[in-house]
């Protein structure tokens, strides 16, 4: 029987609609892992959420972003934009993995929970064999948690109904990195 757990990339207000660094259609891809989550919480036994807790990553950020390397600030810990989205207030998770906070911190694997222990010792710690990953965004974070679980042994896929890319340039080339690598592609919803 195959262990799955759940990775809910940085589903944050600073990257929905009004947040520092938008997505168009954040807030909906928040609701839509929020209903998927009240109603499939019982298929994971795990599930975590990562967020971007910025204090001071560098050249991450910048007043003159060039959006490839650098950005406008976002994700400043300790702000109402860094916390999770209140789309997914009243739901209950296993760990929240805190990234970035000196560094960009792309991947969830890059942060640790507040104990200290990484995404990787936590999901080892329960033997976990898959991981699914859903959140914002696609063409970015989510892609480079999803890339770190596979080079690190887990079958991984990515729920492409419960994210969404920064356009739709980047997004295919984060679908075709994703597929070299031997991650599945998947709809969590049947429409």
């Amino acid at each position: 029987m195959t262990t799955r757990a759940l990775v809910v990339v940085d589903v944050q207000p600073t990257f929905c609609e009004g947040g520092e660094l938008a997505v168009d259609g954040g807030n909906q891809v928040a609701a839509d892992v929020a209903a998927y989550l009240r109603a499939h919480r019982d298929r994971y036994a795990v599930v975590v959420t990562t967020q971007d807790w910025h204090v001071d990553p560098g050249p991450h950020f910048s007043d003159h972003p060039d959006f490839v390397d650098s950005w406008p600030p976002h994700g400043i810990a300790g702000s109402a934009n860094a916390e999770l989205h209140p789309a997914l207030d009243g739901l209950t998770f296993d760990a929240s993995i805190k990234k970035g906070q000196f560094d960009p911190g792309y991947s969830g694997f890059d942060g640790v929970e507040s104990s200290g222990r990484t995404l990787e010792q936590l999901l080892r710690d329960h033997e976990v064999d898959a991981v699914d990953v859903v959140g914002l965004v696609l063409s970015h974070c989510v892609k480079h948690t999803a890339l770190d679980a596979a080079r690190l042994g887990w079958d991984t896929r990515v729920l492409t109904d419960l994210t969404i890319p920064v356009n739709a340039e980047q997004g295919a080339q984060a679908e075709h990195d994703l597929t070299a690598a031997g991650i599945t592609l998947t709809r969590a919803l049947a429409r």
